[in-house]
């Protein structure tokens, strides 16, 4: 989809149908208009960037950072009063909420880190990276349009953040193996004695549940952390989030419940689960 056809101050009718069955968007659709057009418009960019590093299909590496590079360039505009046409309404929001530009060139950086060239068994410094940019930076960014307090929105961010991120590298694990990439850190993996770097190899080896476990566990020490630091924070500044959190829990415990020996089949979450978890947290 275009960057033009999804950059709108609110969705236009084909992106929200599309966008309608996701967590993101249930749990958007219960902001304050102005904070809700902003979390579109953070979406829309993340989208962008992301097609970019994941749906590249024949560009060359040169080519996918030279389309990032623009991107820094477009985001650069927005902070000098020029932005282009179709980042006029990001633009306003960036006044708007005091959005950093440093967060939206970590974003850029995190996608940068998989158009570069397929990742497999980073390190786990550079693990920790790349979830940093690809999501709790959004996070940071997300936490000012809330309202959130500086300092625990920062904490909340970092947190759920890569909470949300090692949920997806386990749930994906599979489909990401099939385009060439493995997140799983090497420290993990060579504990457990592998030490390909075949990605269909690992994640078909009978020793990953064990690596999957502490990544698991990993990512509810993050969840933890996120529910105090909630717990802690008026609750009008942190429905979306909550929502964001329990949806995303929701996929980890139904993992977990499957175990990762293979054969793997995708976990989903039915739409009225992550209905309830809205009504819940709107109560």
């Amino acid at each position: 989809m275009a960057v033009s056809n999804i950059i709108a101050d609110d969705p236009a009718p084909d992106a929200a149908k599309t966008w309608s069955g996701s967590s993101f968007y249930l749990a958007m659709r219960i902001l304050p208009a102005a904070q809700r057009n902003a979390m579109y418009q953070i979406y829309a960019f993340c989208r962008a960037v992301d097609d970019i590093a994941d749906e590249g299909g024949p560009l060359p590496c040169r080519e996918r950072a030279a389309a990032l590079d623009r991107w820094r360039e477009d985001i650069d505009a927005c902070y000098t009063g020029t932005p282009k046409p179709s980042l006029e309404p990001l633009a306003r929001h960036i006044q708007a909420f005091r959005l950093s530009r440093a967060d939206f060139h970590a974003v850029i950086d995190g996608m940068a880190m998989d158009a570069a060239g397929d990742i497999v068994a980073p390190d786990e410094a550079t693990l920790d990276l790349y979830c940093d940019r690809v999501a709790s930076a959004v996070g940071r960014l997300s936490v000012r349009i809330f309202g959130m307090h500086e300092d625990a929105g920062r904490r909340l961010a970092h947190h759920l953040g890569r909470a949300l991120q090692l949920t997806n590298i386990l749930r994906d694990i599979d489909e990401d193996a099939e385009i060439g990439r493995v997140y799983l850190p090497r420290e993990l993996l060579a504990r457990e004695g592998i030490s390909t770097s075949d990605p269909a190899a690992i994640v078909g080896d009978a020793r990953l549940p064990c690596v999957y476990a502490v990544l698991a566990e990993r990512a509810k020490g993050h969840y933890a952390q996120s529910d105090a630091i909630m717990a802690a924070s008026p609750r009008s500044q942190v429905r979306a989030p909550r929502i964001m959190s329990a949806a995303y829990r929701t996929v980890l415990d139904a993992n977990l419940k499957r175990g990762f020996d293979l054969p793997r089949t995708r976990v989903r979450t039915p739409r009225a689960r992550l209905l309830w978890i809205v009504a819940r947290n709107l109560i």
